[in-house]
């Protein structure tokens, strides 16, 4: 499965702070935003990714990322001129997505939970259809939310209701098998003038081939489009590492841990980075593997 992150949109919340820098590339914590929505797509194990931004704010996304190589990922980039809706993603990773299946994320979500990692690798094997994945908000008007039969799959989903039947919203993570190219031709402009994921959704739970997954007691699904999200989101990654002594969306640390790569390498990625206490950790991360998978290196 290929993965794509949607970098894009004009981040007219946050303006004026985005008039100069993408959303993505702001801060959350001590790292971009970015490497939020990289490691949900590292911890399900996918590994080739595309970047989909703005053709001004490309060159600074290849900047920080690169291509990849360093975390032994595949990175490719490719422009959106302007904001044409989540499902114009698709269109735009098409030949990127290919034969296989995709997982999508917005650029703009922060995952996290215990168990995360597990229920990413359950769910992204085999799948017909679309996975997606829900969250209990207090305000599900303001969201799509879903309605699940006893099996998991997805029987009505309703986009911001008036008077909704589930407090179930359905966040920002897909899971795509590989008709959704053709799936998302198929769909046709709002009226906004974009083309919904909301429509490539309703498609397969018309099919019976929709599932949504909970994400419940004990996870976390913060959205940062708003000057209030993103600082309370700063908050919650900065409270979580002070007291646990770990780091969240530490994209050097998933990397060495999935297998991508190896100790000496995140060694020295964070060496680069030793001015900072995250270069730090990456480096005492690397020097709690076993003995044998560092030896030689230095502090």
């Amino acid at each position: 499965m290929r993965g794509i992150i949607l970098a894009g949109g004009a981040g007219s919340r946050l303006r004026p702070i985005t008039l100069a820098v993408s959303k993505q590339l702001l801060p959350v914590g001590d790292k971009p935003m970015i490497f939020y929505p990289l490691s949900v797509l590292m911890l399900a194990g996918v590994r080739d990714i595309l970047v989909i931004t703005t053709p001004d704010d490309l060159p600074q996304f290849r900047r920080l990322l690169g291509d990849g190589s360093q975390l032994g990922l595949s990175i490719d980039y490719a422009p959106q001129s302007e904001p044409r809706g989540v499902a114009d993603a698709l269109l735009v990773g098409a030949e990127h997505i290919g034969d296989g299946g995709v997982a999508l994320v917005l650029g703009d979500n922060i995952f996290h939970g215990h168990g995360f990692y597990g229920l990413l690798q359950e769910n992204v094997r085999n799948v017909d259809g679309c996975v997606l994945f829900g969250y209990p908000v207090n305000d599900p008007e303001r969201y799509g939310v879903g309605v699940t039969d006893s099996r998991g799959k997805l029987v009505a989903l309703e986009e911001k209701p008036a008077v909704p039947t589930s407090n179930r919203a359905i966040t920002g993570l897909y899971f795509y098998g590989n008709d959704v190219v053709e799936v998302a031709r198929e769909c046709r402009p709002s009226a906004r003038g974009e083309l919904e994921i909301t429509d490539v959704n309703r498609h397969y739970m018309k099919e019976g081939r929709a599932r949504l997954v909970d994400l419940g007691r004990g996870f976390a699904w913060l959205d940062t489009g708003t000057p209030a999200s993103l600082l309370q989101a700063g908050q919650y990654v900065r409270v979580l590492e002070e007291r646990q002594g770990v780091r969240v969306a530490c994209v050097e640390e998933i990397a060495l841990r999935m297998g991508f790569i190896d100790a000496e390498t995140c060694y020295r990625l964070g060496k680069e980075l030793e001015g900072s206490a995250y270069g730090r950790y990456v480096m005492d991360i690397a020097q709690e593997m076993p003995l044998e998978e560092y030896s030689g290196l230095r502090r």
